[in-house]
């Protein structure tokens, strides 16, 4: 038994969640589930970065408090457990939660022969909570907001990554860090092949508006966003106190697992890295990073106003619904094009039409040729062979792509049993072999029991490696297909035709 430990990025609360950070979210809520079926210890962490410039000046827009705005969204944030079905152990707060302000002014002191104060002048995106250099722009524009970026003058705390670029690479080539897929890994060995250079960790209380945690020693100063931000994978450990959890879940852990989005893998895979370098604490072993979601083209953002709120998408089609298509359609590599079109025909080709009518179409079966009683002690016969051999490949399928952080092919592995189970049913014929047992054929009574249960051992298993993917609707076939009574319950619509 291991100790898996799986994190989200935490997002910026200068607005509602929307279907982007949906995606995250629900990829590492399958991780979770997928290791805690395996028998592993999980703890999964997600939450809010509250002390960001750009939800100071979000508050400023809307007339309220810094702390009135941040509070009225994290919880928004937090409120995405029940209509996606989420199963994190821990959601933290930067701004409310003790825990992160003690760990990060520890991690401050632990890095201190890193960093030292530098008058700095520099183009800055608040979008992006970052400089950057000319060379990066395009057309003088930030490349992921598409806005000029402001230029900022002031003396602020530099970290000093610079010294940690041959120690990262060598870190990443030789697998110490992976990172997926190899795209972002290439991506990162070419960023610090073109030269690591020192960056600013603080910025002054007068431009943060007085929002942020303290410096340690330099009360004019607040902890940079990224510093901040980055610290909570182990602040919500206690690094900054007893750290019981922290030597349970990250140093002593085996897997530190960081599911993350393509726009912010410098931050995870480089700067993150060199903190934690410099302060002399284990890396994660695992980034995960997924591409975006688009509309109509456009990336799925707040500051892109772009925007698909998931809890409206769950209240209409149902958390199974958005889960699949999040995790069927959305591809490993590549951005994915999402509209309400697309969800509701994925939903209804495979979860209505496909599983839905193959659960009831068994369930009818044990009900109408066995009164509702499966058959004991029987066997499938060979004709079941294509079923039974992807009942048996399914879990070492599914476990291969899921540790590949390939959802949609862990996905596809699954629903070769629903296709093998429905041509299954076309060949055998099972009410053809009904009429004849009624018809005094004993040998088609004996076939009609094998194909019974190999169907319905087909939906037991669906309703266990489904389990990580939809967990409320594997929880609705498992309530139909397994029964401690010898009887199954009357079959139910599993999933209606949205």
């Amino acid at each position: 038994m291991s100790r898996y430990y799986v994190t989200t990025a935490i997002p910026y609360v200068n607005s509602r969640p929307h279907l982007g950070f949906a995606l995250e979210i629900v990829q590492a809520d399958v991780l979770a589930r997928h290791h805690r079926q395996r028998g592993d210890r999980v703890r999964f962490l997600t939450g809010t970065d509250d002390n960001s410039l750009k939800n100071v000046l979000a508050a400023q827009a809307e007339g309220l408090s810094t702390a009135e705005l941040v509070d009225r969204n994290s919880a928004a944030f937090a409120a995405l457990r029940d209509p996606l079905a989420l199963s994190f152990s821990d959601f933290i707060r930067t701004s409310r939660d003790a825990r992160h302000r003690t760990g990060v002014a520890r991690l401050w002191r632990a890095c201190a022969h890193d960093l030292y104060r530098h008058h700095y002048e520099g183009l800055y995106c608040v979008g992006c909570e970052q400089f950057y250099t000319p060379a990066e722009l395009v057309g003088g524009r930030c490349p992921e907001h598409d806005v000029e970026p402001q230029a900022v003058a002031e003396e602020n705390w530099f970290f000093r990554l610079s010294r940690y670029g041959d120690r990262l690479r060598d870190l990443i080539v030789d697998g110490t860090v992976r990172i997926e897929p190899a795209a972002r890994r290439n991506e990162v060995l070419a960023f610090i092949a073109a030269g690591l250079r020192d960056f600013s960790v603080s910025r002054s209380r007068a431009r943060a508006h007085g929002w942020g945690i303290p410096v340690p020693g330099d009360p004019d100063q607040v902890v940079y966003v990224w510093w901040d931000a980055l610290g909570n994978y182990i602040t919500s450990l206690g690094y900054g106190g007893e750290g019981s959890n922290y030597r349970r879940w990250w140093v002593d852990g085996d897997r530190r697992v960081h599911v993350i989005g393509k726009g912010v893998i410098r931050f995870h895979a480089v700067y993150w890295l060199a903190i934690l370098l410099s302060a002399g604490e284990p890396l994660p072993t695992d980034i995960l990073v997924h591409d975006y979601l688009t509309t109509d083209g456009r990336k799925i953002s707040k500051s892109a106003g772009a925007v698909v709120d998931p809890v409206a998408l769950a209240d209409r089609y149902g958390s199974d619904a958005v889960r699949w298509w999040l995790l069927r359609d959305v591809p490993r590599v590549g951005d994915a094009d999402f509209t309400e079109a697309r969800l509701v025909a994925r939903a209804n080709e495979d979860l209505a039409n496909g599983l839905g009518n193959l659960v009831n179409r068994v369930t009818v079966m044990v009900h109408r040729y066995r009164e509702g009683r499966p058959p004991v002690g029987v066997e499938p016969d060979a004709d079941a062979a294509p079923l039974t051999t992807a009942c048996r490949d399914a879990p070492d399928l599914v476990h291969a792509a899921v540790a590949d952080f390939d959802f949609r092919r862990a996905t596809a592995a699954v629903w070769r049993i629903v296709e093998e189970a429905n041509r299954y049913v076309d060949q055998v014929r099972p009410w053809d072999l009904a009429r004849a047992e009624r018809g005094g054929d004993a040998g088609a009574g004996k076939r009609l029991d094998a194909a019974i249960t190999a169907l319905l051992t087909a939906c037991r298993v669906l309703s266990t490696q489904l389990t990580p993917f939809v967990p409320a609707l594997a929880t609705r076939i498992s309530e139909q297909c397994v029964t401690l009574t010898g009887q199954l319950p009357q079959p139910q619509p599993l999933f209606p035709r949205l």
